[in-house]
């Protein structure tokens, strides 16, 4: 379905992000190119930073990119008990910086949940760290599905963008391709959280994961243009 989406409204380029791993991304790669799509490959790793876990978002800026994003992915099952979730410590992250996107991550990532927690002095470290290892190659994330916080952790982005001058990337995070889709989605969350349609405390999104248009997203971003330009130009900037 992707395919035939990205024909026939002649999608330039497209990005996949697996999580954990990339199994995707070699099926998702020969479909989109031979309809003329370049695709952007990523994963989504879960590092540990203290005593904390998140997802961080990365994208292969070329070959040698691509070789550490599959180490890392790796090392995330091989290198721990059966008891935990493939993860990796964030020094892996730092050991193997060459040739790699790093986007900071929706609300749900890494610094999503230390913001969710209150613990904005430690997500500054990590800004800090990265701006200084990943240079011009780490992005702030700024994502607008209307999920629970997504506007408070938009402002704090912007605030840390300003204050060690990080740039700032608008994206969204597509699990269907129609809107419609939305309802199909979230019972199959319900599957995933063992749980129920009408149960109030389980995990919920909004119906805006859908893939949207680039005039969608000229629209939903239009008081952030650098954050669109910063998306549009991000392809040109992947060789793999």
């Amino acid at each position: 379905q992707l395919k035939e989406y990205c024909k026939s409204n002649k999608v330039k380029s497209l990005g996949i992000s697996d999580t954990h791993n990339l199994s995707g991304a070699l099926e998702f790669s020969e479909n989109l190119s031979s309809v003329g799509t370049q695709p952007i490959i990523g994963t989504q790793i879960l590092f540990k930073f203290n005593d904390f876990f998140g997802l961080i978002p990365l994208i292969a800026k070329n070959i040698e990119g691509y070789k550490n994003i599959i180490e890392l992915s790796s090392k995330s099952y091989l290198d721990n008990d059966n008891l935990s979730q493939p993860h990796c410590n964030f020094e892996d992250l730092l050991n193997k910086n060459k040739g790699i996107i790093l986007l900071s991550g929706s609300i749900s990532s890494l610094i999503g949940n230390l913001f969710n927690k209150g613990l904005l002095d430690d997500i500054e470290i990590i800004y800090k760290i990265l701006s200084e290892k990943f240079e011009n190659n780490f992005y702030l994330e700024l994502q607008r599905h209307n999920d629970q916080n997504e506007k408070q952790f938009e402002s704090f982005n912007l605030t840390q963008s300003k204050k060690f001058n990080l740039p700032i990337i608008a994206t969204n995070e597509v699990y269907y391709l129609d809107k419609t889709m939305h309802q199909a989605h979230d019972a199959l969350m319900c599957i995933g959280q063992k749980t129920y349609v009408n149960d109030n405390n389980r995990n919920k999104l909004s119906d805006q994961h859908y893939l949207k248009s680039s005039e969608e997203m000229l629209d939903l971003f239009k008081d952030l243009p650098e954050a669109l330009e910063n998306n549009f130009r991000l392809p040109y900037r992947c060789s793999f």
